[in-house]
């Protein structure tokens, strides 16, 4: 990889004279996500506005051997928008319209600098849904939701990103433009190009077009908060509900640390957590049958008869709904303020949720840290949030690693994997050989290797060093 030169510079400034940005504070702005406390400033920040100019900067990258780090909001967790080895960092937020929605076909077409909840609130204006939906939907993109394949509390019901992503208008690293499909909702014509982009975290090439499936969106919904004495008791109820047949529209669970850091952040909370309380399960249900909501309502209290739980709080208005929604969306917010900490996006099927908690908390007691836990229970989605507090920051920056390859060891060992919606990106890669063997690694590291030969795009991401 090549840094830039005055010449580099200097083509850029001639070619794309209004989206050049070279001013210092601007790129350290744009030197961090929300990972941690990483700092990679980028030598020369670009927002082009079309897809020829992501064609052209492409092109010269590609033959110049210039690295480009694509970045969208930067709400990452992974560390994924990070311009690790400077160069040009490509931002998309120009890239910001929402082009059509086509209400006889049920999709719609936007640009990858598309706020996800500004596309959901416009769809819903329609009677439409897009389900998909991060805790950060009020301020991520949705181009950033397909370089991660993003879930969210939906995703139980509805699926992730890949779900809904038809086709995707593609520069590739030499600039070339493609389409990686069709806009139809079967396609058995070839390699599926589409979902191989869907989660590739930038390292193929840049999304500069999406066309998204909807749904109709329901009508109805019930939003409950269920209080538990044990953490682990709270994981165990999650896959007898849906042995009963019901599918939650969401699944959340909260321990308790997370519940009252979140609360501090919150006026005029409905919630009280009783000092016996260890745990909470936000459980939603939607559809368009009210009685049918209620139905699937009562075999859920039936269920919880046979748990060591306390009465549930059912939202009755829907500002009541608004603000449990809140604190479960602040959790992430809260814990970072807290204290410095790591957060591990591990994912194991629901079954073994508690076994995986259960490890966890094992873990930190032998390594003499604590964890707060939360995340998506219905789809086994464990967000592990290490808190540093008084640990040294030796133990901090070389010893704790142990530990959490010690974790995700655990994770793989239930039959999960590493990561469920952040991605790999920068701060887990070292971990891959975890779930994947060389040769795994290696047939991933080809196909970066076809699409960018000259490896300019995301460089220093997903994958750990090859083995000698």
């Amino acid at each position: 990889m090549k840094h830039l030169t005055p010449t580099h510079v200097l083509y850029f400034q001639n070619n794309f004279p209004n989206a050049c940005f070279l001013d210092k504070d601007v790129l350290e702005n744009y030197g961090h996500d929300e990972t941690e406390n990483l700092q990679f400033t980028p030598e020369l920040l670009i927002k082009p506005s079309n897809t020829l100019e992501v064609s052209n900067i492409l092109c010269y990258c590609n033959e110049q051997q210039i690295p480009v780090t694509p970045c969208g909001a930067r709400t990452g967790l992974s560390g994924g928008a990070l311009a690790i080895h400077g160069g040009i960092l490509l931002s998309m937020e120009r890239f910001n319209k929402i082009l059509h929605i086509d209400e006889n076909n049920l999709q719609v077409t936007v640009e990858p600098g598309v706020i996800t909840q500004e596309l959901q609130n416009t769809v819903k204006n329609k009677g439409l849904f897009y389900p998909p939906d991060p805790a950060s939907k009020g301020s991520c993109f949705i181009g950033g939701n397909i370089a991660e394949n993003s879930g969210g509390p939906k995703a139980v019901k509805y699926g992730v990103t890949a779900n809904y992503v038809i086709n995707l208008e593609f520069v590739l690293p030499n600039g070339a433009i493609i389409w990686t499909g069709a806009n139809v909702l079967k396609n058995a014509t070839g390699y599926n190009l589409t979902q191989l982009v869907v989660g590739s975290e930038g390292t193929l090439g840049i999304v500069t077009k999406i066309v998204l499936r909807l749904i109709p969106h329901p009508t109805k919904d019930i939003l409950m908060l269920v209080p538990f004495s044990s953490a682990t008791e709270a994981c165990r109820l999650v896959p007898e509900i849906f042995k009963q047949g019901i599918t939650p529209s969401a699944m959340e669970f909260m321990e308790r640390d997370a519940l009252l850091w979140t609360l501090q952040f919150v006026d005029d909370s409905p919630v009280r957590v009783a000092d016996h309380h260890q745990a909470h399960l936000l459980i939603e249900l939607d559809g368009w049958d009210e009685q049918s909501l209620f139905s699937d309502c009562e075999k859920i209290y039936q269920i919880l008869e046979s748990f060591d739980c306390d009465e549930p709080l059912i939202a009755d208005t829907q500002a009541q709904k608004d603000a449990l929604w809140t604190l479960r969306r602040k959790v992430g917010e809260a814990v970072k303020s807290h204290s410095i900490y790591k957060e591990e996006d591990t994912v194991v099927p629901r079954y073994e949720l508690s076994n995986l908690l259960s490890g966890v908390k094992e873990i930190g007691a032998k390594y003499g840290f604590k964890s707060v836990c939360y995340g998506h229970a219905g789809d086994g989605n464990l967000h592990i949030n290490i808190i540093k507090g008084e640990l040294s920051d030796h133990f901090w920056n070389t010893e704790l690693k142990t530990a959490i390859r010690e974790i995700f060891e655990l994770t793989v060992k239930l039959g999960g994997t590493i990561s469920g919606e952040h991605g790999i990106g920068y701060v887990q890669k070292e971990y891959m050989d975890i779930p994947f063997n060389e040769i795994q690694l290696n047939l991933m590291r080809s196909i970066k290797n076809i699409f960018d030969p000259n490896g300019i795009m995301n460089p220093g991401k997903v994958f750990p060093e090859q083995l000698s």
